[in-house]
């Protein structure tokens, strides 16, 4: 869009030529910043409330740091998901206030910071192996202004560990459920509490897990109500769809 016909757009919400429910039509639909590498979804947030995360799995760090500047131009939160220390010195140059989960491998750039939810997402691990998708939900959640407790290593080959967070894990408004090896975890949550369990299989297992599929397809297979289940390793999409229950 052309100054011209930024100019021409604000002129016709101020005489009257377009009412301000077609002018937050347009601006819905307003496509993109092409930066060569990427194209920056710019409406995101004002379409589904929260801004464009960059994947960083895949993509170079130069191509990160272009799209991270980017949209920090803007003073919009950055989230950077399946990344590195080494993206993470150079974001840094460019903004001092990026924090780095090492273990979740996100970085995260704070511009604004939003009131924590009275309510919390309580994200329950099955065995330490699945820490690094614990850390990728938890950064997630805590990115999109949650107040988030971490329950860890209460798998079902010792379920006295679970009985013994449960007050806490049941005062949660929404239950992310990490686990490996056969998945059990998500239904024995999802037969404990009242509120919605979101499962997420995870690759950690001997052979015949079968890098997560196993534990995927117990999770999907479960006859305990309230399950919904993400990809394998998937802690961001289990954050966010938390994140959504946990604001409503």
């Amino acid at each position: 869009m052309s100054e011209a016909e930024i100019l021409e757009f604000i002129a016709g919400i101020k005489n009257g030529k377009m009412s301000e429910q077609d002018a937050l039509k347009y601006l819905k639909n307003y496509p993109f910043n092409d930066i060569g590498c990427a194209k920056i979804d710019t409406q995101r947030a004002l379409r589904n409330g929260t801004g464009e995360v960059i994947y960083g799995a895949n993509k170079t760090d130069d191509e990160i740091l272009q799209i991270a500047s980017a949209i920090g131009e803007k003073n919009e939160n950055i989230l950077i998901t399946r990344t590195n220390e080494s993206v993470f010195k150079r974001i840094h140059e460019i903004f001092p206030q990026a924090n780095f989960n090492a273990r979740g491998r996100a970085i995260s750039v704070k511009f604004k910071e939003f009131a924590p939810t009275k309510s919390y997402i309580a994200i329950v691990s099955a065995g330490t192996a699945d820490g690094s998708v614990v850390e990728e939900a938890y950064e997630t959640a805590k990115f999109l202004g949650n107040d988030v407790k971490k329950f860890t290593d209460v798998g079902v080959a010792g379920l006295h560990r679970l009985v013994a967070k449960l007050d806490e894990i049941r005062g949660a408004k929404v239950v992310i459920a990490v686990a490996g090896m056969e998945g059990a975890l998500a239904s024995v949550l999802a037969g404990l509490v009242s509120v919605p369990v979101i499962a997420v299989p995870t690759s950690v297992g001997y052979g015949a897990s079968f890098g997560g599929l196993a534990a995927l397809l117990a999770m999907l297979n479960s006859c305990a109500n309230g399950i919904s289940v993400v990809n394998i390793d998937n802690g961001y999409g289990a954050a966010y769809n938390a994140s959504l229950i946990n604001h409503f």
